[in-house]
Formats: structure tokens, sequence, C-alpha cells
């Protein structure tokens, strides 16, 4: 439990939190709407489906309020590097922002569901009152309206509407239908099988948010809900809920006036939308700054690195940019890991072809080494630097780093930037030992990094500092044919397939012997575990994190942390 709270605790006091506010707000709007005397009219007329639908719209302003706050990328960077001081577990769950952007999106989207269908069986009875299949009471209130000076509290005016009719010709009606298809489509096309699989759907159909908070600032403009209203003489509400007949005849009973409350769900989201607009105009103002190619090289396993240069662009290790190529789409952005260190006077990207997208860009890459053009003439959007959890990696003792293929590339910053500090003898650097576990399918992808990483070799062994990198390449898939080749060249100093020192390993790693490794290494550190990789691992890495942390405060400590776009 102790180990739990380390590494869960202020994640889980997060939720709960947002879990608790969703539960009063429901619970308090139900009570209010339930209970509230100026609605009584209309509850005779629907019943419980007034609370059904109320509760859930006061949920709805609220998370509609949170969902844009994670995807605000500037603003969450910006809080990352001012609120340094406020320790790694705060920062830490700026890493999950996409992860409660999720969640956020999943009560939106049930208590949309529960508000319609409250709403829908709301209209059902509505109509029936209108059509006087109610009671004396609920007749007479659906006929208010009818006369002069009186108002309405049934939206259905006449006995030949049908509720469709409403639906689609009401402010309240017809937002609510454009919103509803608005959040199907964004929720549906974010299944992680679309969004992998056909990106471009996803980034588009998300773009309906736009319509979506559009539609919601406009539905509450139609005042469907409608109430009691002070008069003078005041109509006593329990006086004359039982005679009807004599509304209008006695004092006590002045036929009743009705309104519709006032909108409040752009008090809501006013705030939110305007940052997102600043952030919006902030990326808008990052996309017109002009980018430069400082080199292009076309690396083994369909891999495209570009070096690239503009004006006034800082980073830090492990951050990540957002990369746009107008000749191929002027709206998608891709995020991209940069594999530069900050001491380099550019930065630079390696982008796997795993797409449409990257597909098109390494063909035009391609075409234009094909008629040896020594820099692209296409055009490249830079939306960035952004920060992610590898910023952290030097306020760790000890840092454990974990990249499974292209997942590298963070940490390719990382051991550029040791290298730099080691070769300026750079007294801040607070890390003492890394332990570097890169994972891959096949040979080839070793080929770009095995570079740096033979430099990095190179140069702890000219410092006397060997042991402050220990790194171990595991092949995940071979066939025959290198299987032989390996049992040939097995004497060898070097490894056949890197050219490094230390050996390849064949398959996965046994993680529980490596954390008993650290462990007993580094006793009484604190280990910072690092991952730029697929789920199921992340999962597995997390648990042995829990597992291998010591509940003594002097013991070692395990800190997980993911990379997450």
């Amino acid at each position: 439990m102790s180990n739990w709270i380390i590494n869960h605790g202020l994640s889980a006091f997060i939720l709960v939190l947002w879990m608790g506010i969703n539960t009063f707000l429901f619970v308090y709007y139900y009570l209010f709407y339930d209970h509230g005397l100026q609605f009584l009219y209309t509850r005779h007329i629907v019943g419980s489906g007034l609370s059904w639908a109320r509760a859930p719209a006061a949920v709805l302003n609220f998370n509609c309020m949170l969902i844009l706050l994670p995807v605000c990328r500037n603003l969450l960077s910006l809080i990352r590097g001012n609120f340094t001081c406020c320790g790694r577990s705060l920062r830490k769950q700026l890493d999950k922002n996409l992860t409660f952007h999720k969640l956020v999106a999943y009560m939106i989207a049930l208590m949309t569901a529960v508000h319609t269908i409250a709403h829908l069986f709301n209209m059902e009875r509505f109509n029936n009152s209108r059509q006087g299949k109610g009671d004396e009471l609920s007749t007479e209130l659906s006929e208010l309206g009818d006369e002069a000076n009186q108002t309405f509290l049934n939206p259905i005016r006449s006995t030949s509407t049908t509720p469709t009719y409403v639906v689609f010709t009401t402010i309240a009606g017809l937002t609510g239908v454009i919103i509803t298809l608005a959040l199907i489509l964004m929720i549906t096309s974010s299944m992680e099988i679309i969004r992998r699989c056909y990106f471009e759907v996803f980034w588009y159909t998300h773009h309906l948010f736009i319509i979506f908070f559009a539609g919601l600032v406009f539905h509450g403009a139609g005042r469907i809900v409608r109430s009691v209203k002070t008069t003078d003489p005041p109509h006593n509400i329990s006086f004359c809920e039982d005679q009807p007949a004599n509304w209008g005849l006695i004092p006590q009973c002045p036929i009743p006036q009705f309104a519709g409350g006032f909108p409040q769900t752009w008090m809501w989201v006013i705030g939110p939308m305007v940052l997102y607009l600043c952030e919006r105009i902030v990326r808008f103002v990052r996309y017109m700054q002009t980018v430069t190619y400082r080199k292009i090289v076309i690396r083994p396993s369909k891999v495209l690195e570009l070096q690239l240069v503009k004006a006034g662009f800082k980073m830090e290790v492990g951050q990540y940019v957002f990369l746009n190529c107008p000749d191929i789409s002027q709206l998608e952005w891709h995020p991209f890991t940069m594999t530069s260190a900050p001491e380099e006077d550019f930065f630079s990207v390696h982008i796997r072809v795993v797409g449409d997208w990257t597909e098109k860009l390494m063909s035009m890459a391609m075409a234009c080494a094909k008629i040896e053009v020594p820099l692209p003439h296409f055009r490249i959007g830079v939306d960035g630097p952004f920060g992610t959890a590898s910023e952290d990696v030097f306020d760790y003792e000890v840092s454990m780093l974990v990249g499974c293929g292209i997942g590298v590339t963070p940490f390719a910053s990382i051991l550029k930037s040791i290298w730099y500090k080691f070769k300026e003898s750079n007294p801040t650097l607070r890390t003492r030992k890394i332990y570097f576990y890169w994972l891959c399918r096949e040979t080839h992808a070793f080929e770009w990094f095995a570079d740096l990483l033979q430099v990095l070799e190179r140069e702890m062994e000219e410092r006397g500092m060997g042991s402050f990198l220990t790194y171990k390449l595991f092949l995940t898939g071979w066939d025959q044919s290198h299987a032989a080749h390996v049992k040939v060249h097995f004497d060898k100093d070097t490894d056949v397939v890197t050219g490094l020192k230390q050996k390849t390993y064949y398959g996965r790693p046994h993680w529980d012997n490596e954390f008993t490794e650290i462990r007993n290494n580094h006793p009484t550190s604190v280990v910072g575990t690092f991952l730029c990789g697929p789920e199921a691992l992340a999962k597995t890495l997390e648990k042995k994190c829990a597992k291998f942390s010591v509940v003594d405060p002097r013991g070692i400590k395990f800190y997980f942390n993911k990379e997450n776009f």
C-alpha cells in the first residue's frame, strides 16, 4: 500500500476529488429540481424526468469546462516549467493529461445519454398532457399561454404539434441534436483502432468540438425548462395546485406565470474557451515562423531523420514537437519526440513510416534525394516544444530508460545531452548512474542509434567512467540466417549487430532480474523509470516499480514515468 501511495496516491486523490464534485453536482441539482416548489407544476406533467434531465446538465457544465484544459499543450508546458519546485509527484500528473481528457469525455458521453433520454420522455409526457390525456391540472397547465397575458409551461403549443417538430424547430431541440451528433462522431472516431489505422478520420472529426461548443453555448438559450415566476399578487402554489378551476378567480390564485431559467452553460465554458483560443493563436504564430532544413537523412527500417533550425527555438531533453507539412495536409499535425540535445544548435526528429502522412513525407524526401536536391523544398511547420516526463530524468540519482523500437527517440536526446555534459564537465549533473534498455524486432532498427552509443561508450572509457552507463539491447525477432551468422562470429570482441562492445541480447528482458540487480546496486537511491513504448509493457513496469520499491523511507524507491502523446 505504501508503494502504491507513492506512485498513485496523488492521481487517486485527483480522481476521487473529480468524482466527488461530479457526484455532488448531480445529487444537489437532482434534489433541487425534485423538491423545488417553483418546479412543482413542471414535475406534475413530466414527473422525475425533470430531475433526471437537469442533474446531468449540471455535471455536463462542469466537465465541459474541464475537457479543453488537458489539451492546452502550451499551458501545460508553462505550468511544468514554472512549478518545478512543487515536486515530481505533482508535475507527474501533467503527463496524464490525455488520460484525464478521456475520463472527462466518458463522463460527458454518459451524462449526455442520460440527459437526452430524460428529455425524450419529458417531450412525450408534454405531448400526452397537451392531448388531454392527463388529469385536470396537467391539461390546464398545458393550455396556459394560448390566451393573451399568459405564459406557457408546455413547449408543445397545439394539439397538432408533434414532439419531433418541437425538437427540430426550437433552439434547445435543434442545438441538442447537433451537439449530440457531433459528440457521437468525436467519440466513435477516437477509438484506438480508428486512431491507429485512420488517423485522419480521428483528426478531422475531433475538430467538430467547435460545433459542439457553439451549440452548447446556445443550447440553454431555448429555456425549455420553465418554472413559476414571482408575481404580484403571488401565486400560492401549495394552495392553488388542487383547484385549477379557480385560477384567476380568487386572490390567492392568480393565473401562474412561467419563465425559463437564465442560461448558465456559457459561464462555465467561456474561460476554457478563451484559454484554448489563445492556445490556437500561439500555435498559429509558431506555424508561421520560418523553419529551415539543416540536414535530411534516410535511415534504415523506414526511418527519416530531419535536422531543423528555427530562430529562438529552445528545448529540454525528452521534449516533443508537432509537425505539419502543408504539401500533405494543411490541418494535420503529428507529434514527434526530438532526438537532439539542448546543447546542439539544431533540433532533430526521427520519423518512422507507419501511416499515410509519414509515407508521403518519406516519399517527398526520397524524391528530393533522387534529384540530388541538397535540401527539401517542401515546407515544414513546427509547434512546440512541449514537456514530457523525460524532462525529469536528471532529477534522479539513478535513471532507468526503457525504449521500444522508435520509442528510443526521447532517450537519444537524453544520452546526447549526457555526452555534452561530460564533455563540458558540467558540475550540476545530479545523475550518477543510467540503465538503458532498448527492445527492437529487427536488426536494422539498431543502426542509426548504435553510432551514438559507440561515441558514449568511448567517451565514458576515456574519462574513467565506464560504469556510468549500462545499456542492454534486446532483439525480439530474428530468422535462422541471422542466428547462424551470430554463431559464426560469437567470439568477436564486438557485437555482430551493433558493433558495440556490449553484446545484443536475444528475446525479451526478464524484468524481475533487472529490477533486482538495480535494487542490489543502489539500495538507498531514488530510481526514475522512464518508458516510451506500448501500454502492455507500461503495465508490467509499473507493477515492477511498486513490487521492488522498499517501504522503509531510507530504502530504494522506483518512480514510474511514461511518455504520452
